[in-house]
């Protein structure tokens, strides 16, 4: 599977939002497996959305064919947007779905890992953090991708703020520990978005 994660900053909220809910023609798509997202808590501007894919080959002849058409509504609604797609290494908590319909918000985050590390921060991601995850009140399902160059993504789907909120206070600091996270990870950025339903497909 392959996923893709979408962050922009939005000068014209009306046009984006309603830009937004033309991408509902995407289910008839070969390959497509599911889209959300919603805004960023930290900074009320910034838009991210994730879609999934059942493979690079489906999405590239979507990019070819269909892509242009369905972002057309939204020219002139945001900048500086970036785009990063990521291969599934394996599912946090098992069974992973690309459905969104019962998160509250979404946590991702985004490692650019040191190259002699890479096997050492795989390894934590699978028998440290998401057994940790995974065990948390809340957290409904994940997904752990990588991208050339010594990048990951982890994205996790919460129920609610106060439990992720919970799960990062009473959890994470000791965890890194444990994990050695500062010797494996180069630079690391993230965010918590709030899902908006309407942005589901």
């Amino acid at each position: 599977m392959l996923v893709k994660w979408i962050r922009c900053t939005v000068v014209d909220r009306p046009g984006f939002e309603r830009g937004q809910r033309k991408w509902a023609g995407l289910p008839g798509e070969p390959g497509f497996r599911g889209q959300g997202g919603g805004w960023s808590r930290g900074r009320p501007s910034m838009a991210h959305v994730f879609s999934f894919w059942e493979s690079r080959a489906f999405y590239d002849s979507f990019m070819a064919r269909s892509h242009d058409r369905l972002a057309a509504s939204q020219s002139g609604t945001y900048r500086d947007m970036q785009v990063r797609l990521f291969e599934h290494r394996f599912d946090v908590k098992v069974g992973f779905e690309p459905r969104f319909s019962d998160a509250d918000v979404v946590r991702v985050a985004h490692c650019r890992v040191r190259p002699d590390r890479v096997d050492h921060f795989t390894l934590v991601q699978e028998k440290v953090w998401n057994p940790a995850m995974a065990g948390s009140p809340g957290m409904l399902r994940g997904v752990f991708g990588e991208a050339p160059g010594n990048e990951f993504l982890v994205l996790s789907m919460w129920d609610s703020a106060a439990e992720h909120g919970k799960y990062r206070v009473e959890r994470v600091e000791r965890l890194g520990l444990r994990a050695q996270t500062e010797a494996d990870v180069a630079a690391i950025a993230g965010d918590v978005v709030r899902v908006e339903s309407a942005w589901t497909v």
